[in-house]
């Protein structure tokens, strides 16, 4: 298992609720395929530096996550149907996913 971090630019129409579900949602597809979200940061609105979507400013959220490297496609699938996702990056951070005690409480908050 790999560890990976995804950067979401999400619709800043959303709601806290809706952000909160589309997160969980998110992080469900990642734990049905195998992996483990170890943190979930998130940025809040910020202005864009260009309209994505006739919209200038977005909602920000960072994942790291564990996760095989074939099972990443999947995830990056379901980001592309979302409608509320705008743009999303995926990055490979390290070869081996361990989770520290820290990245263990910082996921239960």
């Amino acid at each position: 298992m790999r560890k990976y971090e995804v950067l979401l630019l999400l619709s800043p129409e959303l709601s806290a609720e809706e952000k909160q579900a589309l997160v969980d949602k998110v992080s469900a597809i990642i734990q049905r395929e195998g992996g483990q979200v170890s943190l979930v940061d998130d940025w809040g609105m910020k202005e864009l530096a260009y309209p994505v979507r006739k919209q200038t400013r977005g909602i920000y959220v960072r994942l790291e996550f564990g996760l095989d490297g074939q099972k990443v496609a999947e995830l990056e699938r379901n980001l592309r149907i979302m409608e509320d996702v705008f743009r999303f990056v995926t990055v490979k951070l390290s070869d081996e996913f361990e989770v520290s005690k820290e990245e263990g409480e910082n996921e239960q908050q």
